[in-house]
């Protein structure tokens, strides 16, 4: 993904994440060079041509550091807003797509829909978000049944029950289960389990001894131990310090991030009677027929050495430690949904301790995205979201670019000289069954079968959780839909699944700065270009390219041409090893290293498909900026970010993602038409030498 959102919300679901950006002009095609000083009647977003030039600090020198030349006035006068970690281009376009919500609820609203149609239940849910009054009201109480189940818990096997209940109820397990399509046979679903079960970013906050982290779990067991009180409990201290203690173990057995992203390693596939004689420890039968899973044929055990382990944990440790971290992590999981007092208590641990935000976003900011996520009914509110907003001359702009980028990869395949003739081959083969899905789904999902009353948040939110789980466990039984989108139309992101290889941009990020009709070509290039590029780029990187055209995962490189990418794919992790965003905190380069080897080949074939939709004509200078240098400018602005401590330390220990700054830094300079566009020299701090340059497409 291009980039993935941390989030506490009501329903099971990502990105973070994630992937996203955007692009420029009336588009010429590669094949229509003519088009290039077209005359478009709009004036762009930004600037004259599509940058906004006055976010530039002249004074630093593109070579030393080109994030802060292009965005370094913006960067020193800019404050974050209290109610945000962090704020950029991609969170002001989301702050966009918020507000338009806002006013399709309030018009949905004044419509007076009729009863049982959408637009009613997303009204009324809407509704009962809002009314602070009634959910003051009942506090803690409609958790009350299931905290007298969890009190009442006795033994391993009652443990295994209540891990499974919590899939459907939507409390904390530390187990996860998924229906993905099958790694080996992608049109058939297939049910995958995992590990998780830790309420910090990553084991790093539990293991670490420093004094930061140390300080964290100090305020994570008094934050525990309050959450606990709300609901009514008592010696919420030493509860407290139980519940770290159960996630400390759980963070020792657990695997390393980088581990975790290995599709080599996280493909297990076993019938589930094998399954069971492998790990007997634990009651497996009990734990899937709760959740709702019967006559189960297999299953892809992501991280198998920790079962045993994690089997160990359950019978060892004290009943009464966990149900003490039950109860937290029901009360955490459903907070959104419950009283301010519980809201307000969750927010001071996840936003002000781990992000350093120091006010809530404002609570219909907050009601917008709970009833607007993929799982729910976002694709009901994305209907009418396109339909107010999305342009659909933008949707075939898009298209155009995607061929372009295709033409572009096709172009650097044949040329590279480190893949072989084989490979080539078959990276053919898989560029050329690249599917696009841009903007909005061709086939909405059918929510009818979700409940929505006019009186009860915790009864909707409940509603939304039960349909997803009936539908998470009806696609057990049912080949693969490859017209589902896992991101909704007002969702500013974009992504690359590989069981389908498939790229994915929502209308919501087809807006400037990353695309904008009236734009110079240049700009569109290297924005929703370089994004387009990116996501393409996942399907060859470092784990994408584990899979085929198909999204069967195999290995259909020769050893030569493999021996050879990874030469470079390490080259650039050490790269990214030698950043130091936080003192004393590097970033991870083998976790982060698809989403750098995207961004890199990303920007490589935008700016290949930019001279390709040039014709081999000259671009024009505007305003005294060349072609080349507009496109990198737009690729720097696109990353225009700043973000809080806390928030940034988070994102090293637990996003796939790079900071916003070594999205810039880290890539352009990689790319030897960067160092001609701005006079980079030795001696200038970004400089690499040529042999060092990482150049992949």
């Amino acid at each position: 993904m291009f980039r993935l959102h941390r989030a506490l919300t009501l329903c099971v679901l990502c990105i973070t994440a994630a992937c996203s950006q955007e692009q420029e002009t009336s588009v010429p095609a590669a094949a229509d060079p003519g088009e290039v000083s077209a005359v478009v009647a709009v004036a762009p977003q930004f600037g004259t041509w599509g940058v906004d030039v006055s976010s530039q600090n002249s004074t630093v020198k593109p070579g030393d550091d080109f994030f802060r030349f292009a965005n370094g006035t913006w960067y020193e006068n800019f404050e974050i807003p209290p109610s945000r970690a962090q704020h950029g281009a991609f969170n002001a376009l989301g702050d966009i797509s918020d507000a338009r919500v806002r006013t399709i609820f309030d018009e949905i609203d004044s419509s007076e829909p009729a009863a049982g149609s959408a637009e009613r239940k997303l009204a009324d849910f809407f509704a009962t978000y809002m009314d602070l009054a009634v959910i003051n009201e009942r506090g803690a109480a409609p958790l009350q049944p299931y905290l007298a189940e969890i009190a009442a818990l006795a033994t391993p096997g009652d443990l295994a029950t209540a891990f499974g209940k919590a899939q459907i109820i939507g409390g904390g397990s530390p187990l996860e289960i998924f229906v993905q399509p099958d790694r080996a046979n992608p049109d058939r679903t297939q049910l995958t389990l995992g590990l998780g079960g830790l309420s910090m970013p990553d084991r790093d906050y539990y293991l670490d001894e420093g004094v930061q982290m140390s300080g964290i779990r100090a305020q994570f067991v008094a934050h525990v131990a309050r959450t606990l009180a709300l609901a009514g409990l008592d010696d919420t201290e030493a509860r407290a310090r139980s519940v770290l203690e159960l996630e400390t173990r759980i963070a020792q057995i657990a695997w390393t991030r980088d581990q975790r992203r290995n599709r080599d390693l996280t493909f297990n596939p076993m019938f589930y009677p094998d399954f069971k004689n492998a790990y007997p420890a634990f009651n497996w039968d009990s734990y899937f027929e709760s959740a709702g899973i019967q006559n189960l044929v297999d299953i892809n055990v992501l991280y198998p050495n920790v079962l045993q382990p994690f089997a160990g944990l359950v019978e060892s440790m004290d009943i009464a430690i966990w149900q003490n971290y039950l109860f937290y992590q029901l009360l955490v999981k459903h907070a959104p949904e419950l009283s301010e007092a519980i809201e307000q208590e969750n927010f001071s641990f996840y936003g002000r301790v781990l992000s350093g935000q120091p006010e809530m976003r404002e609570r219909w900011e907050r009601g917008v995205r709970m009833i607007g996520v993929v799982d729910g009914l976002g694709e009901a509110l994305g209907q009418v979201y396109v339909q107010k907003h999305f342009p659909e001359s933008s949707k075939r702009q898009m298209e155009q670019l995607v061929t372009n980028l295709q033409a572009a990869l096709a172009q650097s395949i044949a040329e590279n000289e480190w893949m072989d003739a084989p490979t080539k081959d078959e990276a053919n083969l898989k560029l050329n069954s690249f599917r696009a899905k841009i903007a909005y789904p061709d086939e909405w999902r059918d929510l009818s079968g979700i409940v929505i009353t006019p009186d009860s948040l915790f009864a909707n939110a409940q509603s939304v959780r039960e349909f997803i789980h009936r539908d998470l466990i009806m696609r057990l039984s049912q080949p693969t839909n490859k017209e589902r989108w896992r991101m909704t139309p007002q969702t500013v992101n974009a992504g690359y699944t590989a069981a389908f290889n498939e790229i994915l941009f929502p209308a919501a990020i087809l807006q400037p700065p990353f695309f904008d009709p009236a734009a110079d070509m240049a700009v569109n290039y290297g924005a929703i270009g370089a994004v387009i590029g990116h996501e393409m780029g996942h399907g060859f990187d470092d784990q994408g390219s584990k899979s085929d055209y198909r999204g069967v995962q195999r290995n259909w490189w020769t050893e030569a041409s493999l021996t050879a990418f990874r030469a470079k794919t390490s080259t650039l992790a050490q790269q990214y090893d030698a950043f130091e965003p936080v003192a004393g905190v590097t970033i991870d380069g083998d976790f982060t290293l698809g989403e750098n080897i995207g961004d890199v080949g990303g920007l490589s074939l935008a700016y290949r498909a930019y001279k390709l939709a040039l014709g081999g004509q000259e671009a024009p200078i505007i305003d005294g900026f060349t072609g080349d240098q507009r496109f990198f400018l737009a690729w720097a602005q696109v990353w225009q970010s700043k973000i809080r401590d806390e928030a940034l330390l988070s994102q090293l220990k637990s996003d796939p993602h790079s900071p916003a700054e070594f999205r810039v830094n880290g890539v352009v300079r990689n790319i030897d038409a960067w160092y001609d566009a701005f006079n980079v020299q030795p001696g200038d701090a970004q400089y690499l030498p040529p042999d060092q340059r990482v150049r992949i497409w």
